[in-house]
């Protein structure tokens, strides 16, 4: 590496762990900080090798662009659910939502299968394939607060604030609180059991299943439903794009 370069390296490490403090602060905790700066270091040396010096375009703004591509690339690399896994998923939300818009209410699973043309059977074993897309856990977002504090405030012009400083985004927040809220309330009576046997009692797979009287597998589809139906019902309304990492973030 030429001195030039290395010093405009140093140069830009605090943009670097700025933007992955700010990244880390809206994932699970699973996410290791030290990846994505690795990751951004490497962004960081590809905007330094690529970048053109011009007028309208200043190397900060740039760089930026190229670092947070680099970290998010680096996340695609660590997702552990193939391209196929995700598309049952969809499959089935786009189905749940387009049934809950043509009967007024929610699905039931055999309805859901003569959607898609599966047998009862095959639609199980396809909510058996999906169980890994799930929607992220708040409680996943408990250090977020403490990673966003540790981050430098933005120089003016530099980058968007962070949640906490917009009031806008934070009444947005509330308004998807009450999607979520209202989407978990339309959930066949079943489902909205298992999630509060899961999420308000705390228990586990193998309490669920004995509480309902069903299989672990069988908790393990209805969870999948669950969830899908309360995607669907979310696509179906106004965050249709899907709810971003500051709502789900500011979420009380």
């Amino acid at each position: 590496m030429c001195s030039t370069e290395d010093r405009l390296v140093r140069q830009h490490i605090p943009l670097v762990r700025r933007l992955a403090l700010q990244l880390v602060a809206r994932l699970p905790s699973s996410v290791e900080l030290d990846d994505l700066l690795q990751a951004g270091m490497m962004g960081l040396l590809d905007a330094l090798r690529r970048y053109q010096r011009m007028p309208q375009a200043q190397f900060e703004t740039y760089a930026v662009r190229r670092i947070r591509g680099s970290m998010l690339d680096e996340l695609r690399c660590q997702d552990w659910l193939p391209r196929s896994v995700r598309s049952k998923a969809r499959d089935i939300e786009q189905a749940m939502a387009a049934l809950h818009q043509q009967l007024g209410r929610a699905p039931t699973e055999q309805e859901t299968a003569n959607a898609l043309g599966l047998s009862l059977r095959d639609y199980r074993a396809m909510l058996e394939d999906a169980c890994g897309v799930q929607i992220i856990h708040y409680e996943d977002m408990g250090r977020s607060q403490e990673a966003a504090d540790a981050a430098p405030e933005p120089a003016h012009g530099q980058d968007t604030p962070l949640w906490a400083d917009n009031p806008l985004q934070c009444l947005m927040s509330k308004g998807l609180r009450k999607a979520l809220v209202d989407a978990i309330e339309r959930l066949p009576e079943r489902e909205r059991q298992l999630l509060a046997l899961q999420f308000e009692h705390d228990l586990s797979q193998k309490e669920i299943a004995a509480v309902l009287g069903v299989t672990e597998g069988r908790v393990s589809q209805l969870r999948s439903q669950a969830v899908i139906r309360i995607r669907a019902a979310l696509a179906g309304g106004s965050w249709h794009e899907g709810p971003g990492e500051y709502m789900l973030h500011a979420l009380p």
